[in-house]
């Protein structure tokens, strides 16, 4: 899928070097189609890692996506240029008006407080709740997911002793959601959080099926039975080497932490790990973006 992001974004250029087809602003205004347009709430500290891990996921479709970055209005920046933000991201009363196909919705680095102690949480709440009447569908990811099932279901926030940290086995649901459509029977994402998503917890509600999981992680993958909302509890987008970044920061910080399970060769820090989920999560963006969102959005919002 060509997808199109400002053509000064250092995204577009890292995925140019790896013979991935990105489309420019100015190529994409004389192509006489109906491409989706997607909504990216980036809430990562290192905005620019983020930006390239999605995008990179998401330009494998046939698809054309236009994408549009959005921050919280408020939030003050954490290693991101403040240049970056101005220039390539929207604040909300920029897109509050307008329809998107589909919004993705990133973790954050505060799984280890409460929603009250999160200073933009109303903001976050708002955006959220705006984009139940706006988006065709949202995607949620890590912290993200937690946000979610408070706002929408009230769930609260399950905090785990130990940060859970690895590549995992998950097994996908007997289900012939079209979400998991062409996943193996079982498949390894990659887990990063303090948080805990029980099965049971997911299962209690009425309105949403859980389509991955696995006895260490609690749920992986569930979705709203309208495909409204999905919940990525994991990491498909990382990259080979982030684990090892977070690894290295924790053990820099002091934390007394394993190496990431599943992960590197024989359990050794020393040793360069390998990448064993990269064609899942490809996948599973395709499959979201293919079925959850063009198969389910307008042709003109002007219907809805």
């Amino acid at each position: 899928m060509p997808i199109n992001i400002p053509n000064e974004l250092p995204a577009a250029l890292a995925l140019q070097d790896e013979n991935i087809f990105v489309m420019t602003q100015e190529r994409a205004e004389h192509q006489d189609i109906r491409p989706l347009e997607l909504l990216f709430l980036n809430l990562m500290p290192n905005k620019i890692a983020t930006e390239l891990q999605y995008m990179r996921n998401l330009s494998n479709t046939p698809l054309q996506v236009n994408i549009d970055l959005l921050r919280i209005d408020s939030h003050a920046p954490k290693n991101t240029p403040v240049e970056h933000l101005e220039t390539f991201y929207k604040d909300f009363a920029q897109i509050c008006d307008r329809h998107y196909d589909g919004m993705i919705v990133s973790g954050a680095p505060l799984d280890r407080i409460d929603f009250s102690d999160v200073n933009y949480f109303k903001s976050l709440e708002k955006i959220l709740s705006w984009g139940h009447e706006h988006v065709t569908s949202t995607l949620f990811s890590c912290w993200g997911v937690a946000a979610a099932m408070q706002i929408f279901y009230s769930m609260p926030l399950y905090h785990r002793q130990e940060k859970l940290s690895g590549v995992y086995l998950h097994q996908r649901a007997d289900s012939y959601d079209p979400l998991i459509r062409g996943f193996d029977d079982v498949f390894y994402a990659p887990q990063s959080r303090f948080i805990d998503f029980p099965v049971e917890k997911f299962e209690a509600i009425d309105a949403i099926s859980v389509l991955a999981s696995s006895k260490d992680t609690g749920v992986y993958l569930a979705s709203s039975k309208d495909m409204r909302q999905v919940f990525v509890t994991g990491h498909p987008e990382y990259d080979t080497l982030t684990l090892d970044s977070e690894y290295r920061r924790d053990i820099g910080n002091g934390m007394s932490i394993d190496p990431p399970c599943n992960y590197y060769p024989h359990n050794n820090p020393q040793l360069p790990p390998l990448c064993t989920w990269r064609s899942h999560g490809s996948m599973l963006f395709a499959n979201w973006l293919n079925y959850y969102v063009y198969q389910e959005t307008p042709y003109s919002f002007n219907t809805q």
